[in-house]
């Protein structure tokens, strides 16, 4: 791999394979040497300052630079040449506690300078080129080598953060509250419907925000229809009105919260001297990125490391007429008109969340779908949904086809057509039709060759260790690389990346064990392993299921909500071989996100089913259900609860 170097004081030999060496010069005065991993903030600007020193003086000082790859490389060398330090600068040198990159010392005689600070205060005090006559003073020389770094700099910003979603707003402002000089670049094309929106990316504007607010307008609808009359309450003697449903209000109050967060956000990156640019950003090399806006045109900008944080977009529905479809980018936005009678098609949580709040708010809605519900999660859990979603919300579903051809008839409504499993060619016509097969990263317009980074060639998506790509000071966070696509994973990713590059730290992303809520009619929440993950990497002997059904206390009074068939399921998957510690735990029922948020931390711990069960629960509340687990699969004992 990397060469050794012959001459220097300290012996290397036995982490040549570690190290990458630049020779600079040799054959002087003095020889300074700098260790350090090669995208870390300190020792970048080490290398600036004895680049400075070089020029003044290149008769009488030589460089020679220790390059790693990563920090961990670094470090690893450190450790290894802790024996060589003490012989050349002494058992008791400051260098023996030395940690943090650079390191650096100088030969003639050997002396450990120390890091990046010190090595300025080292060239200042003149100790360095000894001030023979006509020798600048140790303040001239100070001036000269500060300026020649500040005055000429490298890069125009220390990280440029391409896309302003989430996750991209939390890398870049972590970065900044280091001193780091950061921006962010944003810029929303718009939908093939014309939607476009503000600084935040998908969640805020069309994800989990409005999704979650009319979510709940869909759960206050189903409570007025059908529980408020058995807990008493009536809206006129006879106890007959009923509030009317008013979609373009609850969709103008949604947008009205949504532009109040997308101002907070432009304030708080000013507040963190976070430069935001409206642009779509791409790639002319790997530290130059091409600013571009339809009405304020080009221009370009260099950085030191970038950050692609842009997020996905909905895939496109490719058979005849798809072009009619809306997508979940406009489904939230549809103010001018209401979906009314809808089609969605599509398995993905996407697809199941957006027909359960359009049928709670009491629009028609069919849902066809070509496969399985919810491929990536518990297969059990899913079609326990689905069922749910049939029974009890009244949602037909079109199974194992997918739409021949959509057009437009004269009366505006969408005219689809499918050939159904049995071979029949079938028809209908409805007001709204929304795709939600799937979601796409969006790096096609990035020049993403320019950079020379490299993507997976099964998903599309950006390949990375780390977060780090095939570029080594380009990263990427969030739904454009290979990891769970949720909003919170792209925060802490991208926050953790900046602690990282500049402050040091060496905490990586953990993305195993990480809650998730579906939003369905009722709601879905799980955390780790399914049962046919688990059974498939651990043994089928080895997995116990523990499990049961119950009825949510709130529920009771409501024959709708109490019968069988939409009864709430939680399910704990244990590997007995290591004292039943909790491989995945699955729960199906009301406020399913507040249940998962502690179960997340606990299975963090490596919690184990004894410790579960041990916990006092709180009475009544469902997740108590979960301290009196007692039922296994295995036993073929029954799962249905009591009340109080």
């Amino acid at each position: 791999m990397a060469n050794n170097i012959s001459n220097t004081t300290l012996s290397l030999t036995k982490i040549s394979c570690l190290l990458e060496a630049q020779e600079v010069v040799s054959d002087t005065l003095a020889t300074f040497y700098l260790a350090g991993w090669k995208t870390c903030p300190s020792f970048i600007k080490a290398r600036e300052i004895v680049a400075a020193m070089q020029m003044l003086y290149p008769d009488r000082l030589a460089f020679k630079i220790l390059l790693f790859e990563d920090r961990e490389k670094f470090r690893v060398w450190l450790k290894a040449s802790q024996g060589d330090f003490a012989v050349s600068f002494g058992a008791k040198s400051k260098a023996m506690k030395h940690v943090t990159s650079p390191f650096v010392w100088s030969s003639n005689p050997t002396t450990f300078v120390g890091g990046c600070d010190d090595l300025l205060l080292f060239f200042r005090s003149g100790i360095a080129v000894g001030r023979p006559q006509g020798m600048h003073t140790s303040d001239e020389v100070a001036e000269i080598s500060s300026t020649a770094v500040q005055e000429k700099p490298i890069f125009d910003y220390d990280l440029v953060v391409i896309g302003g979603g989430l996750g991209g707003l939390a890398c870049s402002k972590e970065a900044a509250s280091f001193g780091q000089k950061v921006c962010v670049l944003d810029y929303v094309k718009p939908s093939p419907q014309g939607t476009a929106w503000g600084l935040g990316g998908t969640c805020v504007n069309v994800g989990c925000i409005p999704k979650k607010l009319i979510h709940q307008s869909s759960l206050i609808g189903e409570i007025i229809r059908h529980d408020s009359a058995r807990f008493g309450w009536k809206f006129d003697n006879e106890g007959k009105t009923v509030p009317v449903f008013d979609w373009k209000q609850l969709v103008a109050n949604v947008d009205g919260y949504i532009k109040t967060i997308n101002f907070k956000y432009k304030v708080k990156l000013r507040s963190k001297n976070v430069k935001y640019e409206n642009f779509l950003g791409s790639f002319v090399d790997p530290h130059t990125v091409k600013l571009s806006h339809p009405r304020k045109g080009t221009k370009q900008i260099t950085t030191r490391n970038v950050v692609i944080a842009v997020g996905s977009r909905p895939r496109e529905l490719t058979c005849p007429g798809g072009e009619y479809a809306v997508s979940s980018d406009d489904i939230f936005w549809m103010k001018e008109k209401e979906p009314g009678k809808t089609l969605v098609i599509g398995a993905s949580y996407v697809a199941l969340e957006c027909a359960g709040f359009l049928k709670g708010m009491g629009y028609e809605v069919k849902v066809m779908v070509r496969s399985i519900l919810l491929r990536s999660f518990d297969q059990e859990m899913a079609d326990k949904i689905g069922e749910y979603m049939e029974v009890q919300s009244g949602i037909k579903f079109i199974r194992k086809t997918v739409p021949q051809s959509i057009s437009r008839l004269e009366n505006r409504q969408l005219l689809v057509k499918w050939v159904d499993e049995k071979g029949k060619t079938c028809e209908e016509a409805f007001n709204t039709v929304l795709n939600a097969t799937g979601r796409d990263p969006e790096v096609a317009h990035l020049g993403l060759d320019k950079a020379g980074v490299k993507l997976n060639e099964k998903t599309g998506r950006i390949m990375v260790k780390n977060e780090q790509t095939s570029t080594s000071n380009i990263y990427a966070i969030g739904d454009v690389v290979d990891a769970p696509e949720l909003t919170p994973v792209a925060i802490q990713s991208g926050r953790l990346l900046s602690q990282r590059l500049y402050n040091n730290s060496s905490v990586q992303m953990d993305y195993d064990k990480v809650c998730t809520t579906v939003f369905t009619p009722i709601e879905y929440g799980c955390c780790g392993l399914s049962e046919e993950t688990s059974k498939g990497r651990y043994g089928e002997d080895n997995i116990e299921i523990y499990h049961t059904n119950f009825v949510p206390l709130e529920w009771s009074l409501s024959s709708e909500t109490r019968t069988a068939s939409n009864s709430c399921y939680i399910k704990v998957v244990c590997d007995k071989s290591r004292d039943k510690f909790v491989l995945g735990f699955h729960y199906l029922g009301p406020n399913a996100g507040e249940v998962m948020q502690a179960m997340g931390l606990a299975m963090r711990l490596r919690f184990t089913y004894d410790q579960m069960v041990n916990t006092v629960g709180i009475h009544p509340m469902t997740a108590e259900s979960l301290t009196i687990l007692e039922v296994t699969k295995s036993s073929g004992g029954a799962t249905t609860g009591g009340g109080c």
